[in-house]
C-alpha cells in the first residue's frame, strides 16, 4: 500500500466557543484525488486551512510527509519546508491585484523557488494555455471574468509544481468544457503521484474525477 503523504490525527479546532473540527483523523497516500465533500459549514475548507498552516488547531496533529504541524501556525525552515510541499487554490482566488495574470503565476516560482524568470514565464505560459487563458496573461485581476480569475489561481498554485495541491471549490466558476479539462489535468496529475485533497459541492465532478470521497458534518468525518 502506498504510503500517507498527508496524515490528519484527532484534530480539533474552535472559533469561540464553536467546534468547527471534531476530532478529525484522515490519512491521503500519494496519487490520490481525495473529494472533502458536506454541507457548508462542515469543515472542508477548514482542514484545508489547517493543512495549508493558515489557521491553527487546538489539538491533535497534521504531518504533510516529514513536516509535523502541532496546532501553532509554523514559521522559519518548517514554513518554509512546507510551501515547498503544499499549493493552495482559494474558492475566491486571492489574485494579487497589482500583478497581470502572468506575473500572478510567476512570482512564488521566481521569487520563492529562485527559478530562472524565462523558465517561469514558460511554465506559466503553459499552464495558462491548458486552462485557456493564455490570450489573459497581461490582464489585471480586476479585468478577469470569475471563471478566468479562478483558472489563473489554479495554474498559480500548480507553477511551484507542489507535491499535495489543496483546492476550495475549484469548479465554481467553470463552465462544463473547462471544467471537463481542469478534471482531466487533475487526473495528469495523480499519474504523476502527486496527493491532491479538494473541498466540494461538486457531487458530479467529485464521483468523475475522486478516488475518494470523504463526507464531513458537524466537524466530524461521517464516511470516507
Amino acid at each position: 500500500m502506498t504510503a500517507a503523504v498527508l496524515r490528519l490525527q484527532d484534530v480539533y479546532l474552535k472559533r469561540g466557543s464553536r467546534d468547527i473540527l471534531s476530532g478529525v483523523s484522515l490519512e491521503v497516500p500519494a496519487g490520490e484525488l481525495v473529494a472533502l465533500m458536506g454541507p457548508s459549514g462542515s469543515g472542508k475548507t477548514t482542514i484545508l486551512r489547517a493543512v495549508a498552516a493558515l489557521e491553527p488547531f487546538h489539538a491533535g496533529r497534521i504531518a504533510v510527509e516529514d513536516v509535523v504541524l502541532d496546532g501553532a501556525l509554523p514559521a522559519g525552515a518548517t514554513l518554509r519546508r512546507l510551501r515547498q510541499k503544499v499549493g493552495m487554490v482559494f474558492q475566491f482566488h486571492c489574485l494579487f491585484e497589482h500583478l497581470s495574470a502572468m506575473d500572478n503565476v510567476c512570482l512564488a516560482p521566481i521569487h520563492a523557488h529562485r527559478l530562472a524568470p524565462a523558465e517561469a514565464q514558460r511554465r506559466a505560459r503553459t499552464l495558462l494555455a491548458a486552462f485557456g487563458v493564455e490570450h489573459r496573461a497581461q490582464a489585471m485581476p480586476r479585468e478577469l471574468s470569475g471563471g478566468e480569475a479562478q483558472r489563473v489561481a489554479i495554474a498559480r498554485a500548480l507553477a511551484v509544481d507542489p507535491r499535495i495541491l489543496l483546492m476550495d471549490e475549484p469548479t465554481a466558476s467553470l463552465d462544463p468544457e473547462r471544467r471537463e479539462e481542469l478534471g482531466e489535468l487533475l487526473r495528469r496529475l495523480l499519474a504523476e503521484q502527486r496527493t491532491l485533497v479538494v473541498a466540494t459541492h461538486d457531487e458530479d465532478f467529485a464521483r468523475r474525477f475522486a478516488t475518494r470521497i470523504v463526507r464531513l458534518e458537524h466537524g466530524v468525518v461521517k464516511e470516507r
